[in-house]
C-alpha cells in the first residue's frame, strides 16, 4: 500500500489498512530501521508545540520491548508483547490523557481522624486507639500498591513490566548508546482512586535501584513504541506510560523505586527485581 501511495501520513495509511495508528507507526518504524528505503517523519504545529512544553514541567520519556531484551511483566493496552521471558497479569488498556500543565503548590496532606469507636462487640470498640494495619508498600513486578499524593490523591501504582535490555528501541528512534551504555524501559499504570486529581507526572521520581546502592533517574528521550506518562490522572480514571533509562551495560538493576517527592517517604513504594 505504501509503495503505490509513495507519501502518505500514518493515519491515512493506517485507515485504509483498517490498522491502529500506532500499530502501523511501530511497523513502519521497525521496517525503516531494517534498512528499507523508508523515512518515517512527523509533522506539528510548531506554536502549539512551544505553548505545550512551556505549559509542561517535565516532557518526554517513553520506551517499549526491543529485540532480544528480558521483558518482566506482561504489557497491558493495544502493544505487541517482546520476545522474552514474560512474568505477571496484563492489567488492561487504559486511557492517555492531555498534559494538565504546571504543577500547583503541594501542600501537606491532612491525616484522617483516628476512629476512636468499632463496631458494638468488636475489638474495635474495646480498643479504638489502635490505628489500622499499615498497606504494604513494597511488592515484585507486576504488583500493584498503593499510595497517597502530596495534595492527599488517593491512588494505586502497578509496576506492569520491565524491558531489559530495551537497546534495539533506543537506537530505532534515532538515539545512539555510548558504548558500555544500556537502555531499560519500565512500564507502570497510575489508577485515581480517590475523589481529588492526582496533578502530577506519574514517573518524575520513579527511579531505578542498582546493585552499587546507586540510584539511575529517567532519561529525557522520546522513543518511538510506546507513550510516556502525561501529567494529571482525574478520580476514577487509569492512565499508564513507559519510562526509559540509561545506565551502564553491566550494572544490575535490584528493585525500582516510586515517591512523590525527591527524597524517600512513608508513601514511597518499591518493586523487587529478581534475576
Amino acid at each position: 500500500m505504501l509503495a503505490e501511495m509513495g507519501r502518505a501520513a500514518v493515519h491515512e495509511l493506517a485507515a485504509r489498512l483498517g490498522m491502529d495508528p500506532r500499530e502501523a507507526a511501530t511497523r513502519l518504524i521497525t521496517l525503516s530501521g531494517s534498512g528499507l528505503p523508508l523515512l518515517v517523519g512527523v509533522e506539528c504545529d510548531p506554536n502549539g508545540i512551544r505553548k505545550a512544553l512551556a505549559n509542561s514541567v517535565a516532557w518526554g520519556n517513553y520506551g517499549g520491548p526491543a529485540q532480544g531484551q528480558a521483558v518482566r511483566g506482561t504489557p497491558s493496552g493495544p502493544y505487541p508483547p517482546a520476545p522474552g521471558t514474560v512474568r505477571g497479569t496484563p492489567s488492561g488498556a487504559y486511557r492517555q490523557g492531555p498534559p494538565s500543565g504546571p504543577f500547583p503548590a503541594q501542600p501537606q496532606p491532612v491525616p484522617e481522624p483516628m476512629s476512636t469507636w468499632g463496631p458494638p462487640q468488636s475489638a474495635g470498640w474495646a480498643r479504638g486507639d489502635q490505628a489500622a494495619a499499615p498497606k504494604p508498600r513494597t511488592g515484585k513486578i507486576g504488583s500493584t500498591l498503593e499510595t497517597e499524593g502530596l495534595e492527599g490523591a488517593r491512588f494505586t501504582i502497578q509496576l506492569v513490566e520491565v524491558v531489559d535490555p530495551a537497546d534495539f528501541l533506543f537506537t530505532a528512534a534515532g538515539y545512539k548508546l555510548a558504548g558500555g551504555e544500556r537502555a531499560v524501559v519500565v512500564h507502570t499504570e497510575l489508577s485515581n482512586t480517590g475523589p481529588v486529581p492526582f496533578n502530577a507526572l506519574p514517573d518524575m521520581y520513579l527511579v531505578l535501584m542498582t546493585n552499587t546502592g546507586e540510584t539511575v533517574t529517567k532519561a529525557p528521550v522520546s522513543l518511538s513504541s510506546r507513550p510516556p506518562h502525561k501529567i494529571g490522572v482525574q478520580p476514577g480514571e487509569t492512565a499508564g506510560g513507559h519510562t526509559v533509562y540509561v545506565l551502564p551495560e553491566n550494572t544490575a538493576i535490584t528493585s525500582i523505586r516510586w515517591s512523590a517527592r525527591p527524597e524517600t517517604d512513608l508513601n514511597t513504594l518499591v518493586w523487587t527485581v529478581d534475576d
